[in-house]
């Protein structure tokens, strides 16, 4: 009767609802600067909702944006 307890896992009485759950929790993120140069993560889905204003720019301009003389 004890060793038949080992067998329960076996039956399909687990709940497979939490491995779905978990794998919906792990999203990929991806590490972007802010203009005080701070470090941030942001979840790539969000960067992938997101408008571009500028794409390419110039150090020149980048130095402004963080406030920095070039």
């Amino acid at each position: 009767m004890l060793g038949s307890t080992l067998l329960i896992p076996y039956l399909g009485f687990g709940n497979n609802d939490n491995e779905e759950a978990l794998a919906s929790e792990k999203e990929e993120y991806q590490t972007l600067l802010k203009p005080d140069g701070t470090a941030v993560k942001v979840k790539v889905s969000t960067l992938q909702k997101s408008k571009i204003i500028k794409k390419n720019i110039s150090n020149k301009s980048f130095f402004n944006w963080l406030g920095k003389k070039p």
